[in-house]
């Protein structure tokens, strides 16, 4: 067990690990890419239910 936690902390050492200005910037375009396929999803349901109303 001892061995298995000496290699981990050995690998651990071995992670670059994001800075700060990196993780805004993934945060940033994380919620991007979601707000967007948000609107796009919404846009889409609201032409298609628009669509059916108008084949009534």
């Amino acid at each position: 067990m001892k061995k298995v936690l000496s290699n981990v902390r050995k690998e651990m050492k071995k992670v670059k690990w994001p800075t700060k200005k990196d993780m805004i910037k993934y945060s940033i375009a994380t919620l991007s890419i979601i707000l967007f396929f948000c609107i796009f999803f919404v846009a889409s349901d609201l032409i298609i239910m628009g669509i059916k109303e108008l084949m009534k």
